[in-house]
């Protein structure tokens, strides 16, 4: 082919169709009845062609910009350290691709407006990920009839979401500290207790040591902000206490790397002087000397379901469950035992 842009025309003529029908094709047109032989002909024509639509005229014939907005609530700098987030895009572009949408991925800390993205008509909907306790802009795009998946919660009704039981998770990460034999755990949270998933995890810690008769303490909390860098700072301020905790739940993997880097510069063992469990198992954990014992998050699943929802909303179609709830489990590698003197 030359270097001339191919048209829809053409398309048309090597699958033997109207130029209409592959138009219907292309652009996924609703309520349009298109046999699947027929569908199968033109899609095979524009591939065989390597035909790329025109994103201007595709807006102005569908009214969509065929782009859909990952919006995550962090710095850039934290998203550069986010070793999670691979995955879920790898789910979210398997899903949304063979419809032919694209993804933005938009880090925002939590003060900055993503309303506008949809707005002014840049992309067709979201998919919002660590959605904060209150956010009022949330509850105005929803009002106004945006398309919107959560991955995480936000305690807003009628908003579809894809998560996990962090408080669960939590839970089952704390029991197996205790059943270790600890008692005096700290916990580091992932992200400032503005986030849900933070305070999740930090409500399933609490429930875990009241459920074995231990006493929630306060001064055992610190708040990280999902950098290594801030859960280094966090162990460093529990080591420092006059009697420092046996063993820590961290809620990130990220996080934890920089408290086991804290321990590490303290000549501090790991297990035999303090315990460390982690949250998400990304895949650098395995990897560790000892190996971080972690709640396993299926991020790939996280991403898929995320967008499988938010084209469902987009075809206009009523969604199966408002909120999807993903299995997690425990990971137990080498970074946790008993504590000193058992």
């Amino acid at each position: 082919m030359s270097g001339k842009r191919v048209t829809m025309q053409q398309v048309a003529d090597l699958a033997g169709v109207s130029r209409t029908t592959v138009s219907f094709v292309l652009n996924n047109t609703p309520n349009v009845s298109i046999s699947p032989e027929t569908r199968r002909k033109v899609l095979e024509a524009a591939r065989k062609l390597n035909y790329v639509p025109d994103s201007k005229a595709v807006t102005l014939a569908t009214g969509r910009t065929k782009t859909l907005a990952l919006v995550l609530r962090q710095t850039p700098h934290q998203l550069s350290m986010d070793a999670f987030l691979g995955e879920v895009l790898r789910g979210l572009t398997q899903a949304v691709e063979p419809e032919g949408y694209h993804i933005l991925v938009y880090p925002l800390a939590p003060d900055m407006t993503y309303g506008g993205l949809v707005r002014s008509q840049k992309v067709d909907g979201l998919i919002l990920s660590g959605p904060t306790v209150n956010d009022p802009e949330l509850g105005s795009l929803l009002e106004e009839g945006t398309p919107i998946v959560l991955q995480g919660t936000a305690g807003l009704n009628g908003v579809p979401s894809v998560d996990v039981d962090n408080v669960a998770s939590a839970k089952l990460a704390v029991e197996h500290l205790i059943e270790l034999g600890h008692r005096r755990i700290g916990h580091i949270t992932n992200a400032p207790l503005d986030y849900t998933a933070a305070r999740d995890r930090l409500a399933g810690y609490r429930l875990a040591m009241e459920n074995a008769g231990l006493k929630f303490d306060e001064e055992l909390i610190r708040e990280a902000a999902y950098t290594d860098e801030s859960g280094y700072d966090a162990m460093v301020s529990l080591l420092n206490m006059p009697e420092p905790p046996t063993a820590v739940f961290v809620g990130s993997d990220v996080v934890a790397l920089g408290a086991l880097q804290a321990i590490h510069d303290r000549k501090l063992h790991i297990p035999g002087d303090i315990s460390v469990v982690g949250f998400d198992d990304i895949p650098l954990t395995r990897y560790l000397d000892p190996g971080l014992t972690t709640i396993h998050l299926p991020a790939f699943e996280l991403g898929y379901h995320a967008g499988e929802m938010l084209l469902t909303l987009l075809r206009g179609d009523e969604l199966p469950q408002m909120r999807v709830t993903l299995e997690t489990r425990l990971i137990i590698r080498a970074s946790t035992g008993p504590p000193p003197g058992r």
